[in-house]
């Protein structure tokens, strides 16, 4: 269920939702799990940055970026510097915007693994979500690479397969990879609807398409099957949206 502090109820004008927004507040509606929000912008907010997550994640479909491990990365060297441990940092003077934006536009210039391609799709959601102004403030010395080394998005966890949306980063492991393989061990992913998850390496498809990928990488003989954990990763969407919110006190002063 959805919970407002105000206790307003939750109602949006018609056709302010896109089909998939509105999908994801009624399953919220629906949850047993109680979901609180400051205010009614604060929920507007997340469904519109998880509506940009799964957008990204297409335009890095169409984006022709190619799959490489850490030792074999590369990117575009005019806004990033390749780092030893196969990361990008942004190289000094160039506006976070552009170096997000040029991965997308310049795909077959850039190649990395699964890890750093969900980092950079949250980035791009953040960037359409909160503007160029509010982006190029807070996210200056931009580097990427994974979850791990990431302290700007804020990153949350949960375990509980039962309560993911569009938008939510999920994980597929493969126990019995073969081990001179090891950029088959699992695969990260973005939830685009029921079902149906981006990787990169793999492509669009569903969760049997991604572990029968994944099965095809087992060491010789395996009957363990590649599987989806309960492992499900989100942007804390509220730190995100006060961003802006500063940026508007900011600019106002």
């Amino acid at each position: 269920m959805i919970v407002i502090s105000d206790g307003s109820p939750v109602q949006f004008p018609p056709g302010m939702l896109t089909e998939l927004e509105n999908k994801t507040l009624r399953q919220k509606q629906a949850s047993p799990v109680m979901y609180w929000y400051p205010s009614q912008e604060a929920l507007l907010f997340e469904l519109k940055m998880r509506t940009n997550i799964v957008e990204a994640a297409k335009a890095m479909y169409r984006s022709g970026v190619s799959f490489a491990t850490f030792s074999n990365s590369r990117a575009n060297p005019r806004y990033w510097i390749r780092t030893p441990d196969g990361g990008f940092l942004l190289r000094p003077g160039v506006p976070p915007s552009v170096g997000v934006n040029d991965i997308f536009q310049q795909g077959q210039l850039y190649a990395f693994e699964c890890a750093g391609a969900i980092i950079i799709m949250l980035y791009k959601a953040v960037l359409e979500t909160i503007g160029e102004a509010a982006f190029n403030r807070h996210f200056q010395n931009l580097f990427l690479r994974d979850w791990q080394y990431d302290k700007d998005l804020r990153l949350t966890t949960s375990n509980n397969l039962n309560e993911t949306y569009a938008g939510d980063v999920m994980y597929f492991k493969n126990p019995d990879h073969d081990p001179g393989s090891p950029e088959w061990q699992g695969e990260n992913v973005i939830k685009l609807d029921d079902n149906l998850f981006f990787g990169h390496g793999i492509g669009i498809g569903t969760g049997q398409d991604i572990v029968a990928q994944l099965n095809r990488a087992r060491v010789p003989g395996s009957m363990v099957s590649a599987y989806l954990q309960d492992l499900v990763l989100k942007p804390d969407f509220e730190a995100v949206r006060m961003l802006t919110m500063r940026e508007d006190e900011e600019t106002l002063v």
